[in-house]
């Protein structure tokens, strides 16, 4: 008897289906077919960073860290510094570079700098030491610029998991072990001087985040003043919040990762009128930094 055609096609799509049925179940038991990860899962990129002695490093830490309390969140906890501890009128500009889908590069900016001889403190990620290595290493080099620790994922640092602006944070000690110190040791194996400063994400964090730092040998920045830029204020506003919060030890937060900001604009018209009342610019490494007053 000859069967209709619609038989045979009835009989192959379900000869069709029962196959990628039973492909699915050997996928999902065999790791011949298993999915990789790879280096688009955060945590398996981490674990490749995990050497024995880093490692080692970060179980001594998270055993003196059994059983933490987050502390205050916020720009300027305990355990976090603000400004630079001097009596001199000298004012602190520092700039962080994120990373991530903002890795671009203010060459405009950082030629100003060099341009009028101002030092100044980069904070940077290793999001964008990755994306931009060679101009990371040009920065490096030069004497006008110190380089310090805005966090290799560039996450908020937090025990609980807190965060601002939503940006994604730590969520605990090892966590934030990860995100100070594998940043720290890559800038130190591409520069050779490891940093003492860290910068968290958004500069919130909680207090046993600060505390972490110290034990790894850093001190967590904030700011002082507030310039705008990352609420892309116009450059006669930024100005203006720079020059008026200005005194001595001010320490200034702006970015270099956004060449479409107007951070230059802004300084052409600051860095002037504060020269005129007498103020300087210095790096942090150059003095020690205060804590936030509370």
């Amino acid at each position: 008897m000859k069967l209709p055609i619609e038989f045979y096609r009835h009989k192959g799509v379900c000869f069709l289906a029962v196959t990628l049925i039973v492909l699915a179940a050997v996928r999902a038991v065999s790791p011949a077919f298993a999915r990789s990860k790879g280096a688009a899962d955060p945590a398996n990129a981490l674990r490749s960073l995990y050497t024995p002695d880093y490692l080692a490093l970060k179980n001594r830490i998270l055993e003196q860290f059994k059983n933490p309390v987050p502390g205050k969140f916020g720009e300027f906890v305990n355990g976090v510094k603000k400004d630079l501890d001097t009596r001199q009128k000298v004012i602190a500009l520092t700039f962080d570079a994120c990373g991530g889908r903002h890795s671009g590069y203010n060459a405009r900016l950082i030629e100003y700098l060099r341009q009028e001889k101002i030092p100044a403190t980069l904070f940077v990620t290793g999001l964008w030491i990755d994306k931009n290595m060679d101009t990371f290493k040009e920065l490096a080099k030069d004497p006008l610029f110190e380089i310090e620790n805005h966090g290799l994922l560039h996450r908020t640092c937090s025990i609980t998991g807190e965060t601002m602006y939503g940006v994604i944070p730590t969520h605990n000690i090892g966590d934030v072990i990860d995100e100070m110190e594998l940043n720290a040791r890559k800038i130190m194996e591409i520069t050779g001087l490891r940093p003492v400063f860290f910068r968290s994400a958004t500069a919130y964090t909680d207090e046993a985040s600060a505390q972490v730092a110290q034990h790894l040998g850093m001190e967590v920045v904030s700011y002082d003043i507030l310039s705008g830029d990352a609420m892309h204020s116009p450059a006669k506003v930024m100005a203006r919040n720079i020059i008026s919060g200005a005194r001595h030890g001010a320490v200034v937060i702006m970015h270099f990762n956004h060449p479409g900001w107007h951070e230059v604009e802004a300084l052409k018209e600051a860095v002037p009128a504060l020269r005129d009342k007498g103020y300087s610019f210095g790096k942090l490494e150059d003095f020690s930094v205060k804590s936030a007053a509370y």
